[in-house]
């Protein structure tokens, strides 16, 4: 049993947050293109971004904003343009977002953290982003999380987001999340935008160290393929309107928080992967036996982001075989007398040797995952053992359809 709940409201959930999503006319579609989050007091701010050396602009402004001020009172999200490859501009026009939105809402600039998502090489809208910030702020709610989960969408088929409520110290404590992602998702982060809104008090160095572990399990898990991104943010607000006594260092009180942010996390993350472009169900990796848990994560990732693995997985075909050549090149050692490989119920492979299994129901179990409901019984569930060791991990992916080259040949025309 896990120490929370899961409850309505998403990033509004948390106590002295409002948010907002709305039509600016940002994408030619005329789908929401404009999402805005406030807290009502100045929150501790911790931020995940993109490994890459290619940086969209407003990754830039939030790590430089972040190492110099770790707290903020509003996030800003844009999409339909990257403001990525964009050169100086994109910056300028980065740092024009924050002072127009500053002014309108009467807070610092340095108090508002940015992102964007969309195609890469296109500067935002400038003329309509300034002009839609009126009808932003207006249409900002304490029970705005939705529309703000849609508005930072582009080939997601479906919002993502959750929001969770334990206690601490015998007061509610609630953190709340969305995130958009579907394609170009791979670990080191992905492309991704994900938010997340507590209301407990969390000095800034320890919410930082929480909300990278919580990274490293979760959004660093995924996989749909191979590619990562210019514009992977998590932003994680903490404003301490809960009330609670301020945790400052690792407790128990901390360890739950952090679980709980993990599990909003890997929520989230799942979702994504669910929501591959062109996927049909979500594949969860679990390795174990590894000698520590990177190990087992490597494993795991290695195997969730196999083409081959993937490919066998939507043409519903148990072929255990290119599961077992993706443990083995993941680059970690290990003895393959050692190997145990599972499908769902089905065990396939034990100490190295190959065991028969039901061929006709392990199909039917693959094309059963993929008429599932979304996150409920749409899972493919491949559990690997590589030794006697303590180290555990998870990923998560899935499967690779036609309409995945389908999507993105067609991406841009």
């Amino acid at each position: 049993m896990s120490d929370w709940q899961v409850i309505d409201g998403s990033i509004t959930a948390p106590r002295g947050y409002r948010a907002a999503g709305i039509t600016a006319g940002l994408k030619a579609s005329g789908l929401p293109d404009l999402a805005l989050i406030v807290s009502d007091s100045e929150a501790i701010a911790a931020g995940v971004f993109t490994t890459s050396v290619v940086r969209a602009a407003p990754v830039d402004y939030c790590r430089q904003i972040l190492q110099t001020k770790p707290s903020a009172r509003a996030i800003l999200c844009n999409s339909g343009q990257a403001n990525a490859a964009t050169g100086s501009q994109g910056m300028a026009d980065a740092e024009e977002c924050a002072k127009v939105l500053g002014e309108s809402l009467n807070i610092p600039e340095d108090s508002i953290l940015l992102a964007s998502t969309g195609v890469i090489g296109q500067r935002i809208k400038m003329d309509i982003l300034k002009g839609a910030i009126p009808q932003l702020i207006a249409s900002l709610s304490e029970t705005g999380g939705d529309t703000a989960a849609r508005a930072i969408m582009t080939t997601d088929t479906v919002p993502k987001s959750i929001a969770l409520e334990t206690t601490i110290d015998g007061r509610p404590v609630r953190i709340g999340g969305i995130a958009k992602g579907a394609g170009m998702i791979h670990p080191n982060m992905a492309t991704m935008l994900s938010f997340v809104t507590c209301d407990a008090a969390v000095s800034p160095s320890l919410w930082q160290e929480m909300l990278s572990r919580a990274a490293d399990k979760t959004f660093n898990q995924i996989t749909v393929d191979g590619d990562t991104s210019t514009n992977d943010s998590l932003i994680a607000l903490a404003n301490g309107q809960s009330r609670t006594p301020a945790i400052t260092e690792m407790s128990p009180e901390a360890e739950k928080l952090e679980a709980m942010l993990t599990a909003v996390c890997q929520h989230l993350a799942k979702a994504m992967a669910r929501d591959g472009e062109g996927a049909t169900c979500l594949v969860e990796v679990v390795v174990s036996g590894a000698v520590d848990d990177q190990a087992a994560r490597q494993v795991a990732r290695t195997i969730a982001g196999s083409s081959l693995v993937k490919s066998a997985i939507f043409g519903r075909d148990p072929n255990w075989g290119r599961i077992a050549a993706a443990a083995g090149r993941a680059g970690v050692h290990f003895d393959q007398k050692d190997l145990q490989i599972s499908l769902g119920n089905f065990l396939l492979m034990e100490n190295g040797q190959p065991l028969p299994f039901d061929r006709a129901a392990a199909n039917e179990y693959l094309k059963k995952a993929a008429s599932g409901t979304f996150l409920q019984d749409d899972t493919v569930l491949i559990s690997v053992s590589i030794g006697n060791g303590n180290g555990s991990g998870k990923a998560w992916g899935c499967d690779l359809s036609y309409d995945y080259v389908k999507i993105n040949a067609e991406y841009t025309t």
